[in-house]
């Protein structure tokens, strides 16, 4: 009894020390991000007449219902949201295994037996030359017992909290994954309509220049056009016709990634796009909050950051392998070979022990081990801090993007008027004999670029518009909690 008193008061003080924690504190590194963006004054500038988008649901602010109903589809159907979902579970088991490694473990454990005992065995022969010798027995034993190792030097806190951060870390990184969703969704939606709207050009420049023919044809038959003339102009035609087929393919290709995102079989959708629609205009954006609002919007600065406290918390854990380990472990339970006797009080057995383990003389691998989680600490850090200048200039191109490609689109809209009468003039001008065919030809080849210049400034535009949001970490409340559901297995 006094030895167990002894073992209890040893116990106790470990104990009282316990808690102690070998992680070095950890603090999110400062920020060295600018007061505002380089791009912010432009995008606010174009932004003054048009109606804001609210951050969160980015997408409704494009005015199309079709698109709104496409990203919000991917949302509850995308498969690398699903898989995202999945990793968040599994770094909540994760967890609640580190949060279980500091609380003590218990186990019941039973069972019953008979032993026939072998005469040609050194024991059965000893036996058999007593009278009273039984061969057979029964053995029946019942125990309760509980183990602890206790943690004096803080290493399963240091683990419990590196774990936490992970699982932080891959919610983060989950809503990241929801957000290049939402995006990629969108900008998909935006290249399907512009690809639409080009293919609606060309088919209708190939019309035109069919009607050029024709005309040309005509008059080469009555002997007015040299030949010359209908070559050059069938070659324009067939020019303009081979452009439908590739830009049918881009369109073949964004409708079949757009099914994928939204995790159904290619084909799956293109009905809902036999009605041509016109390319979505890029809404308001506003910047307020600037850089500084990066690093509370944008997840994967926030899994950058968890993922460097996790880091930081496996110091921790390596430095704790310098101290000795305590565990604490017991039993109590009977022990008896007759049935009826399991609860006698002549069966009751106990034990108790203070284990202790202590890596002394190992300690050149512990101190790898501890300049490894170092390491790995001090690249964390690196890509943390990459990934704050990353996000800006993420925001800086797509407001670059924004603001030059809606310029870009007026000043050739302004140029698509001039040369649409400058094309009709010169066909009047080649019909009264004025003007060449080459002025004609010539004509319709500016207006066409043009044309289709047009369609993919304004689609370069509101994609700009799509990265910005993105960028900006929209498409999620930052205050309100994040819930991602887990496929069914």
């Amino acid at each position: 009894m006094r030895h167990f008193r002894s073992a209890a008061t040893l116990a106790t003080t470990l104990l009282s020390v316990s808690g102690c924690t070998t992680a070095p504190r950890y603090a999110v590194p400062a920020s060295s991000a600018p007061a505002a963006f380089v791009g912010a004054s432009a995008v606010d500038t174009r932004s003054a007449d048009a109606g804001q988008a609210d951050l969160v649901d980015w997408w409704r602010g494009f005015q199309d219902p079709l698109l709104t109903s496409f990203v919000e589809r991917a949302l509850a159907q995308n498969l690398d949201l699903q898989q995202a979902g999945a990793r968040v579970a599994q770094a909540r088991a994760a967890l609640k295994t580190a949060n279980a490694a500091l609380l003590p473990s218990g186990q019941v454990s039973g069972q019953g037996g008979e032993i026939y005992q072998s005469l040609e065995t050194p024991i059965g022969r000893i036996g058999s030359a007593f009278p009273q010798f039984e061969r057979s027995t029964e053995t029946y034993e019942l125990n309760v017992g509980a183990s602890w190792e206790l943690d004096v030097f803080g290493g399963r806190d240091a683990s419990r909290d590196a774990a936490r951060a992970d699982w932080q870390a891959s919610a983060a990184a989950a809503v990241a994954v929801r957000l290049a969703v939402a995006a990629q969704t969108a900008d998909t939606y935006i290249a399907i309509r512009a690809l639409q709207a080009r293919l609606g050009v060309a088919r209708a420049q190939a019309d035109t220049q069919a009607r050029l023919v024709d005309l040309i044809a005509l008059q080469y038959r009555k002997g007015v056009a040299a030949e010359l003339q209908l070559r050059q102009a069938e070659g324009a035609l067939a020019q303009v016709r081979a452009s439908a087929p590739a830009i049918q393919n881009q369109l073949d290709m964004a409708l079949t990634a757009l099914d994928i995102l939204i995790g159904v079989q290619p084909g799956a959708t293109r009905s809902e796009f036999t009605v041509v629609t016109a390319i979505p205009s890029p809404p308001a954006i506003a910047t307020a909050g600037g850089p500084a609002s990066l690093l509370r919007r944008r997840p994967d600065i926030i899994a950058a950051e968890r993922t460097l406290a996790a880091s930081n918390g496996r110091i921790g854990v390596a430095m704790s392998e310098y101290y000795p380990k305590f565990s604490l472990s017991g039993l109590l339970g009977t022990a008896t070979t007759a049935a009826g006797g399991v609860f006698g009080g002549n069966a009751t057995q106990a034990n108790g022990v203070l284990g202790l383990r202590w890596r002394l003389f190992d300690f050149g691998r512990v101190d790898a081990e501890v300049k490894s989680a170092k390491g790995r600490n001090a690249e964390a850090l690196g890509a943390y801090r990459l990934v704050v200048l990353r996000a800006s200039q993420d925001v800086e191109d797509a407001f670059s993007t924004l603001v030059q490609q809606d310029a870009r689109s007026t000043m050739l809209g302004q140029g698509e008027t001039s040369l649409s009468r400058a094309r009709d003039a010169s066909f009047a001008a080649y019909k009264g004999g004025v003007s060449s065919l080459i002025e004609v030809l010539d004509a319709d080849r500016r207006l066409l670029e043009t044309r289709d210049g047009v369609i993919q400034a304004r689609a370069a535009a509101s994609r700009g518009a799509v990265a910005s949001f993105r960028a900006l970490g929209g498409g999620w409340d930052p205050v309100a909690p994040v819930t991602l559901s887990t496929p069914a297995m």
